[in-house]
């Protein structure tokens, strides 16, 4: 598998207190710096392409046109091109989406990451789910790359996040995942927006998913704190915009190549909007 990222990275959490013991090549590995905005241009990769390789994060997350240039600009580089299919609400027929991950292996993607048929899970067709991301898994790991699932947990209730988690784990892919960054939801007051990783739910999906299979975090962290918080529960992997801001903070705060202990504001439960 191509993924650089251990299940159990070697941190050191102290209990009772919001403390971590963390490296900056570590926590630049923990991010997928993601460039997925619909209105990016190719100048706009090309700017998100610079800071991946400036920063040496874990990959740059694309749309999957662009995986030929993105191959190009980043071989030799460590930083893996990972690309989104399915993407945002999930809705092709599986057989779009095993083609469309095949491809994306095919032309260069080390990752991919799919989004679930979020209707079938929402209606309880886990048969139909389980049997989509087993078949896109196959896809992907025959050419080497591995798969992150994306749930959408914003239109999600805890008992569909636990299935959801128990199902890949029985199918062994690599990560799961919170979000896309794009799942809108439908407030009271009529306005749209979302919460993205929530601090319940990536506890959630840490206690259900068996150990092999990673966490990652999409939406919400925006922060060295919530970088800082999330890595305390287990993630492994975050995606993230604000990749500079996130890791010069860390330079800020004296996080070096050494093991560098470092406390963290923990994440707001409730009223922080998601966006990447």
């Amino acid at each position: 598998m191509s993924s650089t990222n251990s299940p159990h990275p070697s941190t050191e959490v102290s209990a009772g207190e919001h403390t971590i013991r963390v490296t900056l090549s570590q926590l630049a590995k923990m991010i997928d710096h993601s460039l997925l905005h619909p209105t990016m241009t190719d100048d706009d990769i090309r700017q998100g392409l610079e800071v991946a390789l400036k920063y040496h994060v874990a990959s740059a997350c694309i749309k999957p046109y662009l995986i030929p240039m993105v191959r190009k600009a980043l071989a030799g580089s460590g930083v893996h091109v990972c690309a989104v299919i399915g993407f945002p609400h999930g809705n092709s027929s599986t057989a779009i989406k095993v083609t469309e991950a095949d491809a994306a292996a095919a032309e260069g993607a080390t990752e991919v990451d799919m989004v679930i048929n979020i209707g079938k899970a929402l209606g309880g067709d886990w048969a139909y789910v389980r049997e989509e991301i087993r078949l896109v898994n196959e896809a992907v790991v025959r050419r080497g790359p591995i798969l992150k699932v994306i749930f959408e947990n914003d239109y999600l209730q805890p008992d569909h996040i636990v299935r959801l988690c128990q199902i890949c784990s029985e199918l062994d892919v690599a990560f799961v995942k919170t979000s896309t960054g794009y799942g809108f939801v439908k407030q009271p007051n009529g306005m749209y927006t979302y919460q993205g990783a929530t601090v319940p739910d990536l506890k959630l999906m840490r206690k259900f998913s068996k150990p092999s299979v990673q966490i990652k975090a999409a939406g919400g962290v925006r922060s060295l704190d919530d970088l800082l918080h999330v890595m305390s529960l287990g993630v492994t992997r975050i995606g993230a915009t604000a990749t500079v801001a996130i890791l010069e903070e860390a330079r800020k705060r004296g996080i070096t190549e050494e093991p560098t202990t470092v406390s963290f504001k923990p994440i707001a439960q409730k009223g922080q909007p998601g966006a990447y």
